[in-house]
């Protein structure tokens, strides 16, 4: 039985709308929680699941006839290029996760360059496309690393989901806007920025993007903040990652708090997702960016902490 968003059924919402849905396709292992237990020099001790996580992922997704945006890490499609272009096959739009699913600050300029251009020119080998959408791994994209959104715009990519207007104990700028607009670079370039969903509680934003805020918190509070977009005319970006749908994965030994933050809830999430699926319409990033670029959307200069202090 599939858990329901309400416990009486409501109507699908008919706001013409399309939300975005995403997943960032990594290993369990690959996870920025897991870095100081099985780091990258360990990861090939351990069994990958992909393949199975996304036979089942895909199977949701055409059962609803959705298609969705995946941001596919570099290193993983080197090992997985086929399935890059089954995903791709199906209609779905290949995005950039990086390459080595390493925080933008401890990368730097150059090493960030390097590792998202050969993730992008990886993907884009497979798929025969131009990969247009960027996302960082952790959502590392902050304050102090916004000098990567002048590098995205020189790599030719079109749009950016990295950054999370809340405050966490490893990213976000809790002060940027929660909605679609230009991000501008501390160079002047500009990127499409689409953040994570959140929704306005008490003078903060409460994370409900995805991840674990969708795994530990009831259904009924993604639908309502989705229903609330959309009656303001705005699009909605959800992320999730394959191996959420995925709850007889290896326990990595790391600690009772980071594994009920990994593991809390894996096998509610299909049906969340098929949920949520039937009562609001999503859609592929690079098609709702399309749109959005159309449209005048306000602009927000991202800059490093020592120069926004000077700027004030």
């Amino acid at each position: 039985m599939h858990e329901q968003v309400h416990s009486e059924p409501r109507p699908p919402a008919r706001s013409g709308i399309c939300h975005m849905l995403s997943f960032d396709v990594e290993e369990y292992f690959h996870a920025e929680a897991f870095r100081d237990v099985i780091g990258p020099t360990r990861w090939s001790a351990w069994p990958s699941r992909i393949e199975a996580q996304m036979d089942g992922l895909l199977s949701l997704l055409s059962e609803a006839n959705i298609r969705a945006t995946f941001f596919v890490l570099g290193a993983l499609a080197r090992h997985h290029g086929r399935l890059v272009q089954r995903i791709a096959a199906g209609g779905h739009e290949i995005a950039c996760h990086g390459d080595s699913h390493e925080m933008i600050a401890r990368l730097g300029v150059s090493g960030f360059r390097d590792d998202t251009a050969a993730a992008k020119a990886r993907l884009e080998d497979l798929v025969g496309q131009r990969v247009l959408g960027y996302r960082a791994a952790t959502f590392g994209l902050v304050r102090a690393t916004a000098w990567a959104i002048d590098v995205l715009t020189e790599l030719g990519f079109c749009y950016d989901s990295s950054i999370q207007p809340v405050y966490h104990d490893r990213y976000g700028v809790p002060d940027a806007p929660p909605h679609a607009h230009w991000a501008i670079g501390p160079g002047g370039s500009r990127i499409l920025e689409l953040p994570p969903m959140t929704r306005r509680l008490a003078g903060r934003n409460i994370p409900l993007g995805g991840g674990g805020y969708f795994r530990l918190l009831p259904a009924v509070f993604f639908d309502r903040a989705l229903r609330a977009l959309a009656r303001r005319g705005q699009s909605a970006m959800l992320y999730l990652h394959p191996w959420e749908f995925d709850p007889d994965q290896p326990v990595v030994p790391a600690g009772r708090l980071r594994n009920f933050r990994h593991r809390v809830n894996l096998r509610r999430t299909p049906g969340k997702l098929r949920a949520l699926l039937a009562a609001h319409q999503f859609g592929r990033t690079c098609d709702v960016a399309a749109e959005l670029t159309a449209q005048n959307l306000p602009s927000f200069q991202y800059l490093a902490v020592d120069e926004v202090a000077a700027v004030r």
